[in-house]
């Protein structure tokens, strides 16, 4: 399985919890000890385990584009044999 991590862009946040809810992985939560600069509260990942997949249906559903995927697709054997 591919994993992730994603960034999101606390200071444009507002707070929609848009991300938190289409996230399959329920590694997204609104952050309950800070506001942003604009007075919301930010999403942020809350990933301990590294369940993250980077599937980005965060990224889709942010309407301010404030999510940043990156995803690390494991290698195959056979793959890494023929690039030798």
């Amino acid at each position: 399985m591919a994993k992730g991590r994603i960034e999101i862009n606390e200071d444009h946040c507002k707070g929609c919890s848009l991300c938190v809810i289409a996230c399959p992985q329920n590694v997204i939560e609104l952050a309950t000890d800070r506001v942003n600069a604009k007075g919301y509260y930010p999403a942020m990942l809350v990933d301990p385990e590294g369940n993250c997949t980077g599937c980005a249906i965060c990224a889709v559903a942010c309407p301010d584009v404030c999510i940043t995927v990156y995803r690390q697709v494991p290698v195959k054997a056979s793959s890494a044999a023929a690039a030798l």
